[in-house]
C-alpha cells in the first residue's frame, strides 16, 4: 500500500515501523495503517539525484560517467534492499537501458529515469 501512495520507503523501513515483508500477508485496520504511513512520510531515506551520482562515480573507473551492465546489475542485486533478478529485469525494460558497443551503460541516464519513475508523463 506504501508503495502505491508513492512512498518507495526500504524493506528495512517496513519492517522496523510494523509491516510485513510478503504482500499479502497480513490484513490491515485503517488504524492500523495510518500510524505506519504517517511514520514512513517522515523518514527521508530516500537519496537524491546527487548521492546517486556519487556512489555510481565509485563504479566510473575511467571517470566517462559509464559502468558496465553486469556491474550495475550486480550492483543492484547483492547490495543494499537487493533486487531480485526479475524486479532488475522490470527496471532495465523501464528505462529502455542501452548499452554501448562494450557492454556499458551511461548511469546519469539511468538515474534521472529511475528517479522519474514508471510513468515520467503523468
Amino acid at each position: 500500500m506504501l508503495y502505491c501512495l508513492g512512498l518507495n520507503p526500504t524493506m528495512t523501513t517496513i519492517l522496523k515501523n510494523g509491516g510485513v515483508e510478503k504482500f499479502g500477508e497480513k490484513n490491515y485496520k485503517l488504524e492500523e495503517f495510518l500510524p505506519i504511513y504517517q511514520t514512513v512520510m517522515q523518514i527521508k531515506d530516500t537519496g537524491t539525484y546527487a548521492d546517486f551520482m556519487e556512489a555510481f562515480k565509485t563504479f566510473d573507473r575511467e571517470g566517462q560517467g559509464f559502468i558496465s551492465s553486469a556491474e550495475l546489475r550486480h550492483v543492484l542485486t547483492s547490495l543494499g534492499d537487493r533486487l531480485t533478478d526479475t524486479q532488475m529485469d522490470d527496471i532495465i525494460k523501464c528505462t529502455d537501458l542501452r548499452e554501448d558497443l562494450e557492454g556499458n551503460v551511461k548511469y546519469e541516464d539511468f538515474i534521472s529515469k529511475v528517479m522519474a519513475g514508471p510513468y515520467p508523463d503523468k
